[in-house]
This record gives structure tokens, sequence and C-alpha cells, in this order.
């Protein structure tokens, strides 16, 4: 009782401004970021008619474009502004989240162009929006604030894709019971999409009312973190930094990269489940994400962000093999609140890692870097992930995925362990 109430007081003491980020970033996580859209989207695609071939390729292109983008976004927010580009990229969310789902009503011919153009749009706009939110909110905490305001943004997130997850399980049934059409019938999942872009709008209000002036402001300089490297001299290559950084994030985020994107999927398709047990079931795994992140902060106190990264990865790995193993949809509920809470733990502890081996007129790249290569490993196994899927189950995509997070542990191990030992 006494560590959440200190906990609460270090929340009021972030200010407005921070406030008014964590509603943004909250909306994000709802409507799109794990929310509304991850738990409809495929099976919006599948009610339209499309197998796991084209799902993956939708699906793929969404990545593709974000890794595409995130580092010029970076170098964008860095010339431009991040405010001012988080605002173009919430602009995008809003109307390609709203449009996409548009697609059914076209004629059979231009529905995948319009699907490709709108997944275009959608993932053009987070990247712009993530990529240049990590840098905006360093610039609103300081230095000592850093691991318990990237714990609260990833709680934060993880509690509005639960509540997102728990809509679209929701939303079809009730709108299907509404218009009086079957939850085989795509229009139940297409208004739940299109309420899901429109959520996105006062998201836009939440970023304008911060003011230019608070984000000018250059961070102070971090205060030595147990588990955080040094930050790297000018004579450091940062090339061969930001290459190291991206292996090991590819790797890192393949488990996530399997789940998220074909757990619903393999729900629906392959155990027969109902779209609102779907719905709660990804639910649930978003759900255990919130305490998971919370705390992050003392266990990287504790054991120094370093440890926690590579123990969370390793753990990630392990949490698949239910999901992999036992075609139940418990065994998948299992798994998605392994794999949720812990990515929830790895994100927040390696993203301060890598920030803090940098100037902050690097952390704008480096944010880039680390987005973009998550993109790469979305790219590589939502696209080859449908293929997968078709020639051999679910079931070795959800193998793969759990080997390449566990190999993502001694990558980086190996990665940083010179760069630790200097500390």
């Amino acid at each position: 009782m006494l560590a959440s109430r200190r906990y609460l007081g270090d929340l009021r003491q972030f200010g407005p401004n921070v406030a008014r980020y964590l509603v943004a970033i909250a909306l994000v996580g709802f409507a799109v970021d794990g929310g509304v859209y991850a738990a409809l989207l495929n099976l919006f695609l599948a009610r339209v008619g499309y197998g796991p071939e084209q799902i993956g390729l939708v699906n793929a292109v969404g990545a593709l474009v974000f890794a595409s983008a995130s580092l010029p976004a970076g170098v964008l927010g860095g010339r431009l502004g991040s405010r001012r580009v988080i605002l173009v990229g919430l602009g995008l969310l809003a109307a390609c989240g709203t449009l996409l789902p548009l697609a059914d009503t076209l004629p059979p011919a231009a529905r995948m162009p319009w699907l490709l153009s709108m997944i275009t749009g959608l993932y053009l706009g987070l990247a712009l929006y993530f990529v240049n939110a990590a840098p905006i909110l360093l610039a609103l905490v300081r230095s000592d604030q850093r691991n318990q305001a990237y714990s609260t943004q990833t709680a934060l997130i993880s509690l509005s894709a639960f509540l997102g997850s728990l809509a679209g399980g929701l939303l079809p049934l009730l709108i299907g019971g509404m218009i009086g059409v079957s939850l085989d019938d795509p229009a139940p999942y297409r208004y739940g999409l299109m309420a899901a872009g429109l959520a996105i709008a006062p998201a836009l209000l939440a970023i304008r009312q911060i003011p230019l002036a608070d984000l000018r402001d250059t961070p102070d300089t971090p205060a030595p973190v147990a588990g955080a490297a040094p930050a790297i001299s000018a004579a450091t290559p940062i090339l061969g930094l930001l290459s190291l950084i991206a292996l090991v994030r590819v790797l890192q985020v393949a488990g996530l990269a399997a789940t998220s994107t074909f757990a619903n999927l393999y729900l629906d398709t392959a155990l027969h489940v109902p779209t609102a047990q779907i719905g709660l079931v990804l639910a649930l795994g978003r759900l255990a994400g919130v305490p998971a992140a919370l705390i992050t902060a003392p266990l990287s106190a504790r054991f120094g962000n370093r440890n926690v990264v590579i123990g969370a990865t390793l753990a990630t790995g392990v949490g698949m093999l239910p999901i992999t193993f036992i075609p139940h949809w418990g065994a998948a509920a299992l798994s998605l609140m392994a794999v949720f809470s812990l990515s929830a733990i790895r994100y927040a502890a390696s993203m301060v890692y890598f920030l803090d081996l940098v100037p902050p007129s690097r952390r704008a790249v480096v944010v880039g870097v680390t987005e973009m290569a998550a993109g790469v490993c979305f790219t590589g196994l939502t696209f080859g992930g449908g293929y997968i899927i078709a020639l051999f189950g679910y079931q070795a995509l959800f193998l793969l995925g759990a080997a390449l997070s566990a190999l993502s542990a001694l990558v980086f191990w190996a990665a940083f362990r010179r760069r630790e030992a200097a500390t």
C-alpha cells in the first residue's frame, strides 16, 4: 500500500504535459497498437474472403512501411520538431484507420489495392508517431524519472490495448445485432474498425495542447543507473552501435510478432473460438502487461536494465511453448499473457538501456533504428508467416518465434557485455 501511494505521488510529479502525452498514448493503444485493430483486422479480412497468405501480405506491407519509415521519421523529428511530426502521424492514423474497413464495399478487383494503400498510410502514421514519442517523453521528465516514465507508458499501452481488445471482441456482436447480420458477414467488423479510427481524433487535441516551449529544453544529464551503460564517446563508431541495437531488436520481437499478428486468426480458424471469446483472450494477454510494466522500474533498480532485458527475453521463449504444443484456447491465453507481460518489461528496460548509450542529440535516431528493426521482424514473420501456416501449420510459426526470442538474449549479452564491463 505504501509503495502504491509513493508511486501515485511520483506520477503526479510528472505534470500536466506528461498527462496529455499519456492520453494520446492510451488512445493509440486502444485503437491501433494492440487494441481494436489488432483484434478485428484479421477477422475482417477473413470475412472478406482472404486466406492466411493474403492476410499475411496485408500485415507484412504495414510492417514493411513501419520499418522503412522509422529511421526517416526520427530524422524528420530532429529537423521539424517531434510534436509537429507526431501530429501528422496521428492524422494519418485517424484517416486511414477510418477508411481502411471500407474495402469490402468496393468491387472485388479494387479491394486489395485499397487495403494495401490504407495499411501503408496507417503504418506510416504509426511510425511518425512512435519514433517521435520517446524524445518528447524524455524532454518532459527528469533523468531520474526515465525508468518510471517508460514503465508507466508501457503499462498504459497494455491497459488501453486490453480495453481495446475487449471492445474489439464485443463490437461485432453488438453491431451485428443492431444491423441484423451474422458474424460471418464483414459488416460488423467494418464498423468496429471504423470506430477505432475515429477514436484517434482526440489524441490530436491532446498533443496540440503540449506547449512547444516545454519541448525545447535539453534533458538534464542522466545520473548513473544500475545496469545502464555509459553514453558513447564521440570517437565510438555510431553505425556499429546502431547495427548491434538493430540486430538485437529484430530478434527480440520475434515472439511478439508471431503471436500478436496471428493469434486471433489461429483462435478463429484453427480452434473455432467465438469472436467475443477471442477478444477476451487477447484482452487478458494485454492486461497482463499492465502490472508487468509497472514492476519494470523496481526490477531495473535491483538487477539493472541489462539483466532485466536478458531475463525477460529468455522467459518469452519459454512462455510461447503452451501455444506451440497445446491446441487449446486456454494454452493460447497463457502464452499471450506471458508474451505480452514479458514484452512490456523487456521493452521499457531495453529502451532506457539503449537511449542511455547515446547523447540526447542521437536519441531520435536510436528510437528510429529500434522501431525500424522491429518493423523488419514483423515484416518477415507476417509475410513469411502466412506461408509457414499454409505449409506447416501455426505451431511451426510459433516455435520459430519462440526460438528467435530466446536467441536474442544470447545476442544481447554478447553484444553489450564489454560495454557493461566498462561501467
